[in-house]
């Protein structure tokens, strides 16, 4: 997702939706995709490393930290009011020259062939489609034999809520828009999609890690509400719906089923958090 198009569906503006990402997306969410990546990918000894859609930094500062002096990281995002907020917390921990945050479309990176050591991506939350031209610019710019890194969320993901959805609409009365939980379900992609994508770019060497994550909530009003879901995901599963007024009827009605059937337990999401890595061939 664009941070034009969150901005867009949301509502709200970029500024704001920077401060929502730094607070509620790169924290609990973003975390536990960076966790993959700090536990199945090395960083080089020396040379330029590229963090595609980097956020507010957070996590290309982590990185920078455990990085020998003479690694460069290099964080892109779509978002300049996201990339503020990065550089302000460059500042604060005296960064300096190892680490520079740029503004760039995740499909079209500003840079040359064959240039980064290591680079890594974090689709988690990119359009799926989006996918394959993403990869291929991060395949693009890493140098023959570094490897390349891709985070994203994969089939069987959000099943309980995508269940919700489809009953909601049909006791609201809009089974025409039915078909609208089917796309959704559809076009994550599968763990071997994915793999299959990267075969495609020439990647060899290509292993992958899935980690099933649950995100709970106490209700149906604390679901809605909460940003993560609210400003971010809620808000790109309901864009397909006619109208504002629509959006509002079913997501009162989503609120009821869950909780009308969770029984006062806690009502959980579940995410399927993947990372792919391969090796661009030489």
């Amino acid at each position: 997702m664009s941070s034009l198009m969150a901005t867009m569906i949301s509502g709200k503006s970029d500024k704001e939706m920077a401060f929502l990402h730094d607070l509620y997306v790169s924290t609990d969410w973003g975390e536990r995709f960076a966790e993959l990546i700090d536990e199945h990918v090395k960083l080089p000894k020396s040379g330029r490393v590229l963090y595609v859609a980097a956020g507010t930094g957070g996590h290309v500062l982590a990185m920078q930290e455990r990085a020998d002096d003479e690694v460069t990281i290099i964080g892109v995002d779509e978002s300049e009011e996201r990339l503020k907020l990065a550089r302000e917390k460059a500042a604060v921990v005296k960064a300096g020259g190892r680490i520079e945050f740029r503004a760039a479309q995740l499909e079209t990176l500003a840079f040359e062939d064959d240039l980064f050591d290591l680079v890594v991506g974090d689709a988690s939350m990119v359009a799926p489609e989006r996918l394959p031209e993403v990869l291929a610019e991060m395949v693009r710019v890493a140098k023959p034999g570094a490897r390349v890194a891709l985070n994203v969320v994969t089939a069987s993901s959000f099943g309980e809520f995508f269940s919700i959805y489809w009953e909601a609409l049909i006791n609201v009365g809009m089974l025409a828009q039915s078909e609208t939980v089917e796309t959704l379900i559809n076009e994550l992609p599968t763990v071997a999609g994915v793999e299959a994508l990267a075969a495609t770019e020439s990647l060899d060497k290509i292993e992958s890690w899935t980690r099933p994550e649950e995100f709970d909530f106490a209700s149906g009003d604390d679901f809605q509400n909460a940003p993560l879901i609210k400003d971010f995901l809620l808000s790109i599963w309901l864009e397909p719906l006619p109208d504002g007024d629509s959006q509002i009827v079913v997501t009162r009605e989503i609120a009821r089923i869950i909780d009308e059937e969770r029984n006062e337990a806690e009502f959980s999401l579940s995410v399927k958090a993947t990372l792919v890595v391969g090796r661009k061939a030489n």
